[in-house]
């Protein structure tokens, strides 16, 4: 599941599974009138970023966390008939509860039915208003069954819901960075200098033999460059990638300490 962190700039940062629906739709604003600052399949973590990203740019900081609101509203409460299928919310707030739901199923007299993109658009479409009580509404079952399980041959048995890659630490550290405004403000050669004193931190650790320091000032030095590599238009991934492309069939041995590459070695044994 893809939860989706992003900034009205001047207004709100919240979290959501549905940015068209829940930015556009519900709070009128167009793809350029927002941003994503940063996507994750771990609700937790998103969870505790929005609420750090919400004090750090000065807005209200929400009550309840993503992860309790939606924990809380998980799992409608559905009530099915031979006929049809009731969901426990008024038409205009169906899509959003419906996604909320994502992956949740249910039996009916006509088989097992189940909330995925392609049926929660298919609900909305053909839901219906109670006439009893305008905070529900309802499908006709045969119909659900007609379009997925009879036409589609859909079987939710068989389905496995795609779950997105993690999070890596890479996207961690530039989202860090763009709410800290280093991207919008700083450039590659201040990051550069900040390298250097990194690498100054790193040679004294390696000195003095203290494995604590020698770990932090390696870890400030890939937030560093990933920074870098980000001002100047790269993923730090996609650096690492194309140098190791480089040196993956490289020839060569150890001299001094050292790998040296073969056309070095001839070199340095001539001299």
């Amino acid at each position: 599941m893809k939860y989706y962190l992003y900034h009205i700039p001047g207004k709100k940062i919240g979290v959501t599974r549905n940015l068209n629906n829940r930015v556009t739709e519900q709070q009128g604003y167009a793809s350029d009138e927002y941003e994503v600052l940063l996507t994750s399949d771990d609700i937790e973590y998103v969870s505790t970023q929005e609420i750090e990203l919400q004090k750090s740019y000065g807005y209200k900081v929400d009550r309840q966390s993503y992860k309790n609101l939606i924990n809380k509203n998980k799992k409608m409460k559905l009530n099915s008939t031979e006929q049809t299928t009731t969901f426990p919310v008024p038409l205009n707030k169906l899509k959003g509860n419906l996604m909320d739901n994502l992956g949740l199923k249910w039996e009916t007299d006509h088989g097992t039915f189940g909330l995925d993109d392609q049926t929660i658009n298919w609900i909305c479409k053909n839901a219906k208003m109670s006439m009893f009580n305008p905070n529900r509404c309802y499908i006709y079952n045969k119909a659900y069954a007609s379009e997925f399980l009879e036409s589609h041959k859909w079987d939710w048995s068989q389905v496995t819901l795609q779950t997105p890659p993690s999070n890596t630490v890479y996207d961690d550290i530039r989202a860090w960075a763009k709410a800290k405004g280093i991207y919008a403000k700083g450039d590659s050669r201040t990051q550069y200098i900040k390298l250097m004193e990194e690498a100054g931190e790193l040679a004294e650790a390696l000195l003095k033999n203290d494995e604590t320091e020698v770990i932090d000032a390696i870890g400030d030095m890939v937030v560093v460059l990933t920074n870098l590599a980000k001002l100047r238009g790269y993923n730090i991934e996609d650096c690492i990638t194309s140098a190791y492309n480089v040196i993956k069939s490289r020839q060569g041995q150890m001299v001094n300490g050292t790998f040296v590459k073969d056309n070095l070695t001839n070199l340095t044994t001539t001299l």
